[in-house]
């Protein structure tokens, strides 16, 4: 059985980071990519970014240069590292694999 568990979400103000986890569980991790995506209030759920197995990179075109993904195989753990946070990035934040989700992490920025 598949699980995702996400964690690192929080309060922090405008121009500040935060870095989120998500460790899976129930999956060859090292063999599959993932992905982090977030849902902001009152707006659908879009992809944010996504590492393949082999360590390919992918982000949403208006989040490069602000957000870093990354994976730990050793720990089963994806990680989105994000930087200069703004109020817009207000969101739960999800790990995304294979038809599963995690619970999510809300990110609040306040202004």
């Amino acid at each position: 059985q598949v699980q995702l568990v996400e964690s690192g979400g929080g309060l922090v103000q405008a121009g500040g980071s935060l870095r989120l986890s998500c460790t899976a569980s129930g999956i060859i991790f090292s063999l599959d990519g993932l992905n982090w995506h977030r849902q902001a209030p009152g707006k659908q759920r879009e992809w944010v970014a996504g590492i393949s197995s082999g360590g390919d990179i992918y982000y949403k075109d208006s989040l490069k240069g602000r957000f870093t993904i990354s994976r730990d195989n050793a720990k089963n753990t994806v990680y989105l590292q994000m930087n200069s946070l703004r109020p817009e990035d207000t969101a739960v934040y999800y790990c995304y694999y294979k038809q599963n989700w995690g619970q999510g992490t809300q990110v609040t920025v306040s202004s």
